[in-house]
């Protein structure tokens, strides 16, 4: 008869080898080896981040260009992404840049405020580099930022900053739509296709925010920062329907209300209609917050996806991830994001026609709260903030090495069926991605915290990996989930969350649907007051909200501790609006409740 010593060395063996096989899921944010930025190094200032990401698919194949990326990605199914050393690349690297791929080439400028070379991708997988028009003209009218107001039309800023192609194929066209500012408007200029994309006369004044009526649009954390005039910037164009979506970025990427809108127009160059569901890509709740200025584009098997810049903001401002989210157009030609559970595990896609609701797993967080133990800690950062779904706290061990571990007690028995492990970055001292950067652990699982199997083995991973996400193969029966560190490349060892998903073992019921839900209009209709009733036992709510019953496309996530009032301030004056409510624990999600008009 084999011993338990064997037959737990059997049992670890096989989900650690299997959880390496091809994803089928992944969870925000996305796990790519985000690069050690070099722009604070003189203040000593180290991060990880990444940002404005633009996802374009060329051969079948996914490339993700974002801000300091020091190159690009690629990917064969939007879950694991290979990182390409580019043969030419700015010196500066690349910050936000315009990324189109028109037929057999990608087209790439990076945000400037003086003229610099278009460039292009033939053999995006290779790495290789050419430059597409060597050095672009001055942008016509440019001259410096006027003060604090909105400057005359017959002026921009320098640049393009925050630059954003857009073809359009039904009358073979050109476009560059621009700008990051809290003083002018987005802008558009058409390009000469016949000298390498030349700017072809003069900008065209779009539109600027209008906070005053639009309540998203407001600066801050939960838009209360009246002090700082909020900017527009981040562009992208999408046709869908012969109609012209130019969405854009605001009020700011420093905060969890950074979020995407969107204007309709009859034709590239307007004039343009602020849409009365905005904003369209919205999460101020939850694990990652933020969903601004990013891309929308359409997948291999033709589904409409959104990519997005959550905020980390520990070391620096514009410390940031990159997220995706489900998106699309309903049959009135409404655009939408779908952030519902935006940073729990989804399917991957691999057909047409998978709507969001396809693309949740139904996989639900098994972590919030619960206790955490670890080897060491130093002091003011202890083990319990692993699990307490904020980027902005963490855990540090004493010291760097080998050896230091986590462990998790979920309180119950479990079929976890993913983890993310999510590290942040005290004092690193990295200003750099080099060779010794990666990430290396190991997962074990335990069903009484004494025995132990290893589901995930990354002792031999040769990439970094700041938000590990791990799917497991099969389900692994556990109470307790443990952290083994192995190695990471910064001087200290700090993990903000350990986040597990699944179901809880042998249950199957769902929570109830919260009741008394009211929805209050204030005096100042930008904000409304919603209410309802506490379900005990819960894990949190999504309060859905949108502009008709059947379109409650927007979603506010709450924790069951974070009390069951939500003064909502993204409203647009004039619109009316209806909201819904569903809790969610470990098991499942309610059905959603009655949507109500909030009055």
């Amino acid at each position: 008869m084999r011993t338990m010593a064997a037959l737990l060395t059997i049992l670890a063996a096989a989900p650690a080898a299997a959880q390496m096989a091809q994803p089928r899921t992944y969870a925000n944010p996305i796990d790519i080896d985000y690069r050690y930025n070099f722009e604070q190094q003189n203040q000593g200032i180290s991060y990880r981040s990444g940002a404005d990401p633009v996802i374009v698919v060329q051969r079948g194949k996914y490339y993700l260009f974002e801000t300091i990326g020091d190159g690009y990605w690629e990917s064969s199914d939007l879950g694991t992404w290979r990182h390409i050393t580019p043969t030419r690349w700015p010196l500066l690297d690349v910050v936000a840049p315009a990324v189109l791929s028109v037929r057999d080439t990608i087209y790439l400028l990076p945000s400037t405020t003086s003229p610099l070379p278009i460039l292009m991708l033939t053999e995006p997988a290779s790495g290789r580099v050419e430059f597409y028009n060597r050095l672009l003209p001055w942008l016509p009218m440019a001259r410096d930022r006027e003060a604090n107001v909105l400057a005359k039309p017959d002026s921009v800023q320098p640049g393009p900053w925050d630059p954003q192609f857009f073809y359009d194929p039904d009358t073979d066209r050109w476009f560059l739509y621009w700008n990051s500012s809290n003083a002018y408007p987005l802008h558009v200029i058409e390009l000469d296709r016949s000298k390498h994309l030349a700017y072809k006369g003069t900008p065209h004044w779009l539109f600027g925010l209008d906070p005053e009526h639009h309540g998203w649009e407001r600066f801050g954390q939960d838009h209360r920062d009246s002090t700082i005039t909020p900017f527009i910037e981040g562009s992208w164009m999408t046709k869908h329907a012969g109609r012209y979506y130019l969405q854009y970025g605001a009020p700011g990427t420093e905060y969890n209300v950074y979020a995407t809108g969107v204007y309709t127009a009859a034709d590239p160059l307007g004039p343009f209609t602020y849409a009365p569901y905005n904003p369209v890509a919205y999460k101020p709740g939850g694990f990652v917050q933020g969903a601004g200025h990013g891309n929308t584009f359409q997948d291999v098997y033709g589904n409409w996806w959104n990519t997005g810049t959550p905020w980390i903001a520990v070391n620096w401002n514009f410390e940031r991830r990159i997220g995706l989210h489900p998106a699309g157009f309903d049959p009135d030609g409404q655009m939408h994001v779908d952030t519902r559970f935006g940073d729990f595990p989804h399917w991957l896609p691999t057909r047409a026609g998978q709507s969001s609701d396809d693309l949740f797993t139904g996989w639900m967080l098994l972590s919030y709260r619960k206790p955490a133990t670890a080897s060491s800690a130093l002091d003011s950062f202890p083990a319990s903030r692993v699990t307490d779904e904020n980027p902005r706290t963490f855990w540090v061990a004493k010291q760097n090495r080998p050896g230091e571990w986590l462990s998790i007690d979920l309180g119950g028995t479990y079929d976890v069926k993913a983890i993310q492990v999510n590290y942040a970055d005290y004092k690193s001292g990295l200003y750099e991605t080099d060779s010794n950067v990666v990430t290396q652990f190991r997962l074990q699982a335990s069903l009484d915290g004494r025995k132990w199997a290893v589901v995930a083995d990354l002792s031999g991973e040769r990439r970094d990996r700041p938000n590990a996400y791990i799917e497991m193969a099969t389900p692994v029966r556990a109470r307790f989930v443990r952290y083994d560190h192995i190695h990471v490349g910064a001087l200290n060892l700090a993990i903000s969350d350990v986040r597990v998903f699944g179901h809880q073992w042998g249950v199957q019921s769902r929570p109830a649907t919260p009741k008394g839900l009211t929805a209050r209009r204030d005096r100042d209709a930008r904000n409304a007051v919603i209410t309802w009733r506490p379900v005990p036992g819960v894990v949190g709510y999504n309060v859905r909200w949108g502009i008709a019953p059947s379109k409650l496309y927007q979603t506010y996530q709450r924790f069951a501790d974070q009390g069951t009032t939500l003064e909502l301030r993204a409203l647009t004056v004039r619109q009316e609006y209806w909201v819904a409510i569903e809790s969610f624990d470990e098991n499942g999600v309610s059905a959603l409740g009655p949507a109500i008009r909030i009055r």
